[in-house]
C-alpha cells in the first residue's frame, strides 16, 4: 500500500509500506475514503511543526471497514466509519473517564498522522490498521454525506466540544471566535445552531469572513480588546497575541478555549486575566468522548458543515494538491467493494 508522507516544507510524496494486518481479535483494517487536512497539518507543511520529517500525515477521515477481528462487535466489513485522531483502549481509567487523548495502554499522546507515542501511521493512507476497533470506531449515521464529515475525527467534533457544553450551561451566550481555518467556521455554525446571542468572527480573510457571516456570525478583519463584552472566547490562530485578544475580552468569569497550535512561546496578560476571574483551557481534545455527540448534531439538520468543504479532490492527487493553500480540502476515493451478485 501507500502512505502519503511529509518530507520537507511544503512537500510530501507518496512512499510504499507494507500493507496492514490484524494484529489480535479486536482490531480492524479501513481504507479512507474521505480524509481531509487538519488545520494542524496546514502549520506542519509550512514548517512549523516540532518533529523532523519523514512521517505518515492525515488524522481525519471516514473509511470504510475492510477487515475485522473475531472479537469485533461494534463495525462490520463494508460500513462507513468516522475514524478518530488518537488510539485508545477504551477500558483503561482514563478511557473509562472521557481521556481518550490520554489512553494509558498505548504511548502518551499515540495518534495518527505524527509520530507521537510511537508510530500509528496516516489517514492519507491506502490502508489503516485500527488497534481497538470497538473503542475507537465510530459508525457514520445513514444519511450523512463522507466528504461533509470527513472533519468528524477532530475539528467538527472539537468544535462541537468548544461551544456545546458551554452553551448548555449559559444558553444565549456571547461568543468570539478568533481564528484563521476550519475551526473557527465550525464554531460559527455549531454555535449559531445552538442558541448564541451574538457571535463575532476575527479572521483577515474575506472569504472565511464571507462563509462566517453565512452562519449567522457578524465579522471583523481584526478588533482591538473589547473587554467584558464576551461570555465565551474560542481562539484557533496559534497566535498567542490572538490568544491574548481573546482572554482581553473576556466578561467577569468568562471562558476562553484555545484550539490554536502554540508551536510558539509568547506572553499572556496574566493581570487582567486574575482580575476577569477567567477561565483558560488549551488542550489537545478528548475527541472520540464527543464524536457521537457532534454526529448527532450533524445529523439534526440545524448545521452545514459541508459549506467549509472548499474543494473536494481525488486521492490521487494528494502529493500536488495537499501542500496547496486550501481551507478544507477533502481528497476522496471509492473504496466500495466489488459485486459479487450474478
Amino acid at each position: 500500500m501507500r502512505e502519503l508522507t511529509y518530507v520537507a516544507r511544503h512537500s510530501v510524496e507518496w512512499r510504499e509500506a507494507p500493507d496492514p494486518k490484524l494484529r489480535s481479535d479486536q482490531e480492524a483494517i479501513v481504507a479512507p475514503v474521505a480524509a481531509t487536512s487538519c488545520d494542524v497539518d496546514s502549520a506542519i507543511l509550512a514548517g512549523h511543526g516540532f518533529i523532523d520529517p519523514p512521517f505518515a500525515l492525515g488524522h481525519e477521515c471516514v473509511a470504510r471497514v475492510v477487515d475485522i477481528g473475531d472479537a469485533v462487535t461494534s463495525v462490520v466489513p463494508g460500513e462507513l466509519v468516522v475514524v478518530p485522531w488518537s488510539i485508545n483502549c477504551g477500558d483503561c481509567e482514563h478511557c473509562r473517564s472521557g481521556l481518550t487523548a490520554h489512553c494509558t495502554a498505548v504511548p502518551h499522546m499515540a495518534m495518527y498522522g505524527a509520530p507521537i507515542g510511537g508510530s500509528w501511521g496516516g489517514l492519507f493512507s491506502d490502508l489503516v490498521r485500527v488497534p481497538y476497533a470497538d473503542a475507537m470506531l465510530v459508525p457514520l449515521p445513514e444519511g450523512l454525506d463522507p466528504v461533509a464529515m470527513a472533519s468528524a475525527s477532530d475539528n467538527w467534533s472539537l468544535s462541537w466540544r468548544l461551544v456545546a457544553p458551554h452553551l448548555k450551561a449559559r444558553p444565549g451566550a456571547r461568543v468570539l471566535v478568533v481564528a484563521r481555518g476550519s475551526i473557527g467556521l465550525y464554531v460559527c455554525d455549531i454555535a449559531r445552531a445552538l442558541g448564541a446571542s451574538s457571535v463575532l468572527y476575527v479572521d483577515p480573510d474575506p472569504e472565511h469572513r464571507a462563509l462566517a457571516r453565512s452562519y449567522g456570525a457578524s465579522t471583523a478583519a481584526s478588533i482591538e480588546p473589547m473587554p467584558h463584552a464576551f461570555d465565551l472566547a474560542v481562539e484557533a490562530t496559534g497566535r498567542v497575541d490572538q490568544l491574548a485578544l481573546a482572554v482581553k475580552s473576556l466578561a467577569p468569569e468568562g471562558i476562553c478555549e484555545s484550539a490554536g497550535n502554540h508551536f510558539r512561546p509568547g506572553e499572556l496578560p496574566l493581570l487582567d486575566m486574575y482580575l476577569t476571574g477567567v477561565t483558560l483551557r488549551v488542550a489537545r481534545d478528548n475527541v472520540r468522548n464527543h464524536i457521537p455527540d457532534a454526529l448527532e448534531l450533524a445529523a439534526s439538520g440545524k448545521v452545514a458543515p459541508e459549506r467549509v468543504v472548499s474543494h473536494v479532490i481525488d486521492w490521487e492527487q494528494l502529493p500536488d494538491a495537499l501542500p496547496g493553500k486550501h481551507l478544507k480540502p477533502v481528497f476522496v476515493r471509492d473504496t466500495t467493494p466489488p459485486s459479487t451478485a450474478g
